[in-house]
């Protein structure tokens, strides 16, 4: 983790507003946080207020590198503890049993709890201090329910800074995300019935994850806890967005071009398009790609375009994380495309 400037002052005062029962924004390595209190239901449902989000979602709680999983949790297998000693703190989130005395708001009502441990420098110390480092914080990315990710204290303040009923009490800027999408979430709650089961992809492959435990995590079953950011439509900006194939964009874009659609474009090998209303080439390595695509979706979703023309990046396991956002991103734009291409 790069090196960030602790304004300990102001983690001071978040913590507070933590143990106060407020709602604060904070910065982690995957994306920005919206956080409260995980042992207190009144703050937690602030979150879900100022989100927009069900209240059967359940949110990630976040724990300082010297908390006592065995607090939130119970039944914990020993794959739980391989898994931490290799990816804690990181990108990494972990469902497993919730203690009877944990607040179900934090699960959506289910028995279980996702758990992580942050990397970035302003999570750790904020951890730290609030509860003198004993406590949890829940915090589901802090942006309204469904759309994209945050990824700097800017997009946060955009999010929900001219909303005069803003729940939020402060954010606390921690510079730009490293990794960029959010956490794996690995379900170990049921290990004796199902074994690993990979709820959402991220950072921490499926095979990095079979490196550790001596096996490969399982596609979600109908019977699989819900998770956060596991819905068929999600992180999408307001612009409709399509994914298409390399070989493809160029006829494609002149075809939108003659029907008189205005498209905003993010590519990765395509070289320079005309007549679009904007674009962006993001990274060829998957690493950066991610640590650039909520930007760039957010930049392009200010561009007043028709469409968002994304060039679809590698089936390779090390795109998966990216390929599930970009596809939830789309998801509610089925069908746009077709119907664009026919003339005004």
């Amino acid at each position: 983790m790069r090196d960030v400037t602790l304004d300990l002052t102001a983690i001071h005062a978040a913590a507070r507003m933590l143990e106060q029962g407020g709602l604060i924004a904070f910065p982690t390595e995957t994306v920005y946080g919206l956080g409260a209190d995980a042992e207190n239901p009144a703050a937690v449902a602030k979150i879900y207020a100022a989100k927009g989000r069900p209240s059967n979602h359940p949110v990630i709680v976040h724990l300082a590198p010297e908390a006592d999983i065995g607090y939130w949790a119970t039944s914990i297998p020993p794959q739980a503890h391989q898994l931490i000693k290799a990816f804690w703190p990181g990108p990494l989130t972990l469902i497993l049993k919730r203690a009877t005395h944990i607040p179900d708001a934090v699960s959506g009502g289910q028995d279980s709890i996702g758990l992580r441990c942050p990397s970035h420098p302003v999570a750790q110390a904020l951890l730290r201090i609030f509860k003198a480092g004993k406590g949890g914080v829940a915090a589901p990315s802090a942006n309204k329910f469904g759309h994209v990710s945050p990824t700097t204290a800017q997009h946060v303040r955009d999010e929900f800074g001219a909303d005069p009923d803003s729940l939020v009490d402060c954010v606390l800027d921690g510079g730009q995300s490293e990794v960029g999408i959010e956490s794996t979430i690995l379900d170990l709650s049921r290990m004796k019935t199902h074994g690993p089961v990979l709820l959402r992809p991220g950072q921490v492959s499926a095979a990095r994850i079979a490196e550790i435990i001596g096996t490969l995590p399982q596609l979600p079953d109908d019977a699989a806890p819900r998770a956060s950011g596991t819905l068929d439509a999600h992180y999408a900006p307001r612009t409709p967005v399509v994914l298409i194939d390399a070989d493809r964009l160029p006829a494609t874009l002149d075809q939108l071009r003659s029907a008189g659609r205005h498209v905003a474009l993010i590519r990765r090998t395509l070289a320079f398009a005309q007549d679009v209303v904007a674009q962006l080439q993001l990274p060829a390595t998957p690493d950066g790609y991610a640590h650039d695509l909520y930007a760039a979706l957010r930049t392009m979703d200010a561009a007043g375009a028709d469409m968002i023309l994304i060039e679809s990046p590698p089936a390779a396991n090390e795109w998966q994380g990216i390929n599930d956002r970009l596809r939830r991103a789309a998801h509610d734009s089925l069908g746009v495309l077709s119907r664009f291409m026919a003339p005004d």
